[in-house]
């Protein structure tokens, strides 16, 4: 009976502990997205479907599905008011000249030790390799990025991507998610670098 007691115990702390974690995880994404909006770019969050993140996940039944239930990486996007029509959703062009602040949030991955860690910077140079206007807004393509994260991150803070749908090159910075203890940290570790980086990339 003892056990049984205790394996509740145990179910109750680890849900709440993990509900606890995603909402502190929301509260930074607004707060970086409070940031950015007073910048003289006026930064929106990108919203291909409604006021939310990317993440790659399932409800489905098998091992590999169930492993999906939980999400373990998410990801958000942002770009100036004017290269964007905003609303419910936004619609950004694929062009020349585009560029999106992406901030990636990983949680756990398959590493014993991981540290939660999130890489926030630039994507520059993107291309749509589909061709023609199919697939031709930026929103398309953030849950591509979560369900090919694999072969698209790796872990690297700086790389160039292709494949038959998107080519971008990108330069995010990594800092450990719990290292982000308040406001200050937010804005020296995550917003202050993000858009030097932002307005440095050509």
């Amino acid at each position: 009976m003892a056990d049984k007691k205790r394996t509740i115990e145990q179910c109750k702390l680890a849900f709440d502990f993990i509900q606890k974690l995603f909402h502190e995880v929301s509260y930074l994404i607004k707060e970086v997205e409070g940031n950015l909006g007073r910048e003289l770019e006026e930064f929106v969050i990108g919203k291909s479907s409604g006021y939310g993140i990317f993440a790659k996940s399932s409800l489905g039944l098998d091992p590999g599905g169930v492993d999906l239930w939980l999400r373990r990486k998410m990801s958000v996007f942002f770009v100036p008011k004017n290269v964007t029509k905003d609303g419910s959703t936004t619609s950004t062009n694929i062009n020349d000249d585009l560029k999106a602040i992406y901030l990636r949030i990983v949680l756990d991955d398959d590493s014993s030790g991981f540290e939660p860690v999130i890489y926030s910077g630039v994507i520059f140079n993107i291309k749509n390799t589909l061709g023609g206007t199919k697939l031709s807004k930026f929103e398309n393509y953030p849950y591509h990025f979560e369900i090919n994260e694999q072969k698209i991150f790796r872990g690297k803070e700086k790389f160039h991507y292709e494949d038959n749908y998107i080519a971008f090159d990108s330069e995010l910075k990594k800092v450990n998610l719990f290292d982000i203890t308040d406001s200050d940290a937010i804005m020296r570790e995550i917003v202050e670098p993000t858009l030097s980086l932002f307005r440095a990339t050509k």
